[in-house]
């Protein structure tokens, strides 16, 4: 009878979706916080500490009954010596009343509260009196339904001693690193997994204390020896070098553009041929701010690519950016491809059949030069003759798997080059962490005629005097955009949505046309809404995200969002962006809260605080990353496991420096102990390095 596999328990189901499924992970599951049961208090002493935290006495239980107040209950008095107090459970079982009956002692704890009812508990945790009591903090651990707190510890204390802790660092790296490096790592999972209660709670808290300091090196060691093997094994790889007649189309193109390019510009587009002739596949990320013209520098590096006779694809998040891109680059490629037999082809999922398949066998046989689209230019049935080039707009708005997948398009053992562009700018000690095998090329200048954008905050009960404004300010000529965070109505957020908000703007202003634009009207639908607004024809746009990167009318002068606490920082600058591309001043309008108020987090508060007190991309990113941390800020939820869990590279540059100079030392002298060593703390995220 053939072996067949046991089915995954709840328990193991449960430890799966928190991704501990090997001893070593268990170990690094560390407490969110503890709670102290080394200490007894008397119930008078308890008394004197009434508040949020928990605290632990004995008392003996005088009266128990269920109650029907409102909701069935379980209330228990208990008393020790004069004092007594109510525990009251609104779920219980009959194990519960027989613990709790009338004469048991009983060792109780949880958050005291007082009031004019006397002491009172809500569900606190109760067992029998007596026992030793604990020698250590209680951990109390990241958890998901279906996982008790007694089951994870558990678990977790069978990861400690189950998981191999012998020490990967050589001893030589460690000399004066550092309080930190007296700690092995076994003696700091220990130690943070059961905290001696004399501790000093606030060094566990931020993270400061010396075990914690030495498991985020152990951490930022890893990621940067992880990124040292990456950059050896693209040394391996083949690329294609594209020189031949590389000169001509990118100096045909350069004479036939209106504009000439910034200095900034100029440098960018050098660094990028200096990799695109060379032996070794370009892995190069291209940041500027929001229409610093990143868009000209790609056409050019295409231009070089198809130049030496290779194709070049062009991928973008949205089919709006992307047919934007598509537009732009056909009228500026398409006289300079025709003589030579060759076109700018459109790829995208809501394409007619036929013209899909055209394009395919164009693609195919290498008659489309340059593919433009989206996500559809990496389906399985897209098959290149001779791709050298990949772009990739806005390319944190892709995922791992599709970035990987450009990179696996060549039957022929070469990958291509890729060029990834992004106007959200990454700080430079994130960059260094989280790209392994990535040079960065910035665009630091704004091309001439770009005016500054104001952006003022108004509060959502002002909503009608801003349509009021609206409605002289399009009275002039000019046009506008309003943004909505929703398409249709939702139960869970109060917002406007796009639907609601076009109708009422266009019963409020009356002879002016008011498109409407969202991600779910039909491809026809959206083109034709944009061919207006971009016309002139069009005086409002009403629209969700989908104008958020790429859409350029230099007549559009106004934006107006609507609940901009609900936007994040780099999408409200973004979203900024799409104003102030012609010679009138523009204004960017910030329309927080519901019309009744209401209370704005903190985290809101700070975004749009930033939006107001500076235009600058990089200094956006820089507190976007204070804000939300490097994990979302990377776009980690599209790539599964955040790569760094422990270390805050705002807080630890000097571990981080530290690590740096350590990872090519530890690579070339002990290279068995940095491959064990990137195998505990990374295992198969190393794959997320390569995209």
């Amino acid at each position: 009878m053939p072996d067949t596999q046991r089915p995954a328990s709840a328990r193991q189901r449960a430890l799966r979706k928190l991704g501990l499924e090997r001893p070593i992970d268990l170990a690094l599951h560390l407490p969110l916080r503890y709670e102290d049961e080394t200490r007894l208090l008397s119930l008078a002493e308890a008394a004197r500490c009434v508040s949020d935290e928990p605290v632990q006495f004995e008392a003996t239980v005088t009266h128990q009954e269920v109650a029907l107040r409102g909701k069935r209950q379980l209330l228990v008095t208990v008393q020790d010596g004069d004092v007594q107090c109510l525990l009251r459970f609104f779920n219980f079982y009959p194990s519960q009343r027989k613990q709790m009956a009338v004469g048991e002692r009983l060792r109780v704890r949880g958050p005291l509260r007082g009031g004019f009812g006397g002491l009172h508990m809500m569900h606190p945790v109760v067992r029998a009196a007596g026992g030793p009591l604990a020698d250590a903090l209680t951990p109390v651990y990241p958890t998901t339904a279906g996982l008790s707190q007694p089951v994870l510890r558990k678990a977790v204390q069978a990861g400690l001693q189950e998981a191999d802790l012998r020490e990967t660092i050589p001893q030589e790296l460690l000399a004066g690193a550092g309080a930190w490096h007296h700690w092995s790592l076994k003696q700091a999972l220990v130690f943070l997994h059961h905290p001696a209660p004399d501790v000093s709670l606030a060094e566990l808290e931020d993270h400061t204390h010396p075990a914690w300091q030495r498991l985020k090196a152990e951490e930022l060691l890893a990621l940067q020896l992880s990124q040292a093997q990456v950059r050896q094994q693209r040394q391996q790889l083949r690329g294609p070098a594209l020189m031949a007649g590389a000169g001509d189309l990118p100096d045909q193109l350069l004479a036939a553009l209106p504009f000439r390019l910034t200095a900034a510009q100029r440098r960018v587009s050098e660094e990028i041929a200096a990799d695109l002739a060379g032996p070794l596949p370009m892995r190069r990320l291209l940041q500027g701010d929001v229409g610093s013209g990143k868009t000209v520098v790609a056409a050019l590096a295409a231009c070089r690519a198809l130049a030496a006779g290779w194709q070049c694809v062009l991928m973008a998040p949205t089919e709006i950016l992307a047919r934007q891109h598509f537009e732009r680059l056909a009228e500026w490629l398409t006289p300079l491809l025709a003589p030579l037999g060759k076109q700018v082809a459109w790829l995208a999922g809501q394409q007619k059949k036929s013209a899909r398949k055209q394009m395919l066998q164009a693609i195919a046989d290498g008659s489309a030069a340059l593919v433009i689209g989206t996500h559809a230019v990496i389906q399985d049935e897209v098959r290149f003759d001779r791709l050298g080039l990949a772009v990739i707009d806005e390319q944190h708005r892709f995922g791992v798997g599709q970035r990987l997948r450009l990179r696996q398009m060549q039957d022929d053992g070469t990958q291509p080059h890729l060029l990834m562009m992004s106007a959200t700018p990454i700080p430079r000690t994130l960059a260094m962490s989280y790209y392994a095998d990535l040079d960065v090329s910035t665009i630091d200048e704004l091309p001439p005629g770009r005016w500054p954008v104001t952006t003022r905050l108004v509060s959502g009960r002002r909503r009608a005097e801003v349509v009021e404004r609206l409605r002289r300010w399009l009275a002039t000529g000019a046009q506008a955009y309003w943004v909505c965070p929703l398409i249709e109505e939702s139960e869970a957020l109060d917002l406007r949505h796009a639907t609601q908000a076009h109708e009422e703007l266009v019963a409020a202003l009356p002879g002016l046309r008011v498109g409407l634009l969202h991600a779910r009207l039909p491809a026809d639908e959206k083109k034709a809404v944009m061919a207006g607004f971009v016309a002139g024809d069009v005086a409002l746009l009403v629209s969700t995200t989908v104008i958020e990167v790429g859409v350029d009318v230099p007549g559009a002068s106004l934006m107006v969002i609507e609940h901009a606490e609900r936007f994040g920082l780099s999408q409200l600058h973004q979203l900024r962006g799409r104003v102030g591309r012609g010679a009138a001043a523009s204004i960017c309008v910030l329309l927080y809260g519901a019309p009744d108020g209401g209370r704005l987090s903190d985290t809101a508060r700070q975004r749009l605080k930033a939006m107001v007190e500076t235009a600058d991309g990089f200094e956006i990113a820089r507190r976007d990353l204070a804000i939300r941390g490097p994990g979302e800020f990377m776009g980690a939820r599209q790539s599964g496991t955040p790569l760094l869990r422990f270390a805050d590279l705002a807080e630890d540059e000097a571990l981080l420096a530290w690590a740096r100079e350590a990872a090519p030392v530890m690579l070339a002298r002990h290279p068995g102990q940095a491959a064990r060593h990137v195998a505990r703390w990374l295992g198969t995220r190393m794959e997320y390095l390569k995209a």
